[in-house]
Order: C-alpha cells, then structure tokens, then sequence
C-alpha cells in the first residue's frame, strides 16, 4: 500500500522528482564528501530539518529530472557537484502546512529582533542623555496573577 506522498505523484523509478526518497554525496573542492539523504516535496512542506527538501531549492533544482548514478555541478560554498546515489519512492507524508509553521518562527524571530533593537536604542541613551532603565521594553514574562503595575513611581 502507498502512502500519501506516493498516490500523489508518480514519480519515474529511478528519477529524482517530487515525492522520491534521495541519497546524495556533495563533494567540496577539497575532495571532502558528505552524504545527504532527503525527499523532495513541495515547498509548502518543505522542512529540511526533518529530512524534506523542498523543490525550488538550488540543491533540487540541481537533480530533479536526473536518474540515479548522475554527477551534477552543484556550486553551494565549498561544494562543487553532486553525485546521486539513490531514488526511491518515499515511504513518509510531509506536513503540508510546515510552511505555516515557518511562517510562524519568522514572525517570533522578527519581533524578538525589534524588542532588541529597541533595547539597543534606549541603552544608547543613557550615554548621551543619562540613565535609562529599557526593562519596560523587555517581552512581559510575569506570571498572570502579577499585575501590570509599574515597578517603580513614575512621579519620583
């Protein structure tokens, strides 16, 4: 029985294509390899961390279409080419909404980098126009029964 990633697409037995499992050795300048094994889905569901790689990506573009046992230029920092050594059908379901996910980490990571560029701002106060607490633009960890009352009187 298949599963999902399978039904899907019908991928040509031995040619890297969306829903294939694939090994692959990226070789470096150096004569250094390193042995990468993914499946490559649709960038919607891409997560390379779980071992899906998604399909516009330079490295899939650079072997989609290719049958196993083909050496392609790959030129990504010190890698040079890849060799592939396996296609098969994959055998895993990836999340098709992992790019919400990613969306999600962005936007945290986003905000984090305003709040601290905002703390950097305030901190370069206190040089020019004297002390400057930026502790009330820090992210509120208080536990839910503290209140929100400030922890100094602003009148003195």
């Amino acid at each position: 029985m298949s599963n999902p990633t399978t039904r899907k697409y019908d991928p040509p037995p031995g040619i890297v294509a969306l829903g294939t499992h694939v090994e692959v050795e990226l070789s470096t300048v150096e004569g250094d390899v390193e042995r990468l094994a993914f499946d490559i889905v649709p960038d919607a569901a891409a997560d390379f961390a779980a071992g899906f790689l998604g399909a516009s990506t330079p490295l899939a573009r650079a072997i989609l279409g290719r049958p196993t046992g083909t050496v392609v230029p790959y030129v990504a920092g010190d890698i040079v080419r890849a060799t592939i050594l396996s296609v098969r059908l994959s055998e895993r379901a990836a999340d098709a909404d992992a790019s919400a996910a990613r969306e999600a980490a962005t936007r945290e990571a986003v905000e984090r980098a305003k709040t601290e560029d905002t703390i950097r701002l305030a901190l370069t106060f206190s040089s020019k126009w004297g002390d400057y607490d930026p502790t009330p633009l820090e992210p509120n960890t208080q536990d839910a029964d503290d209140t929100d009352e400030p922890d100094h009187d602003p009148t003195g």
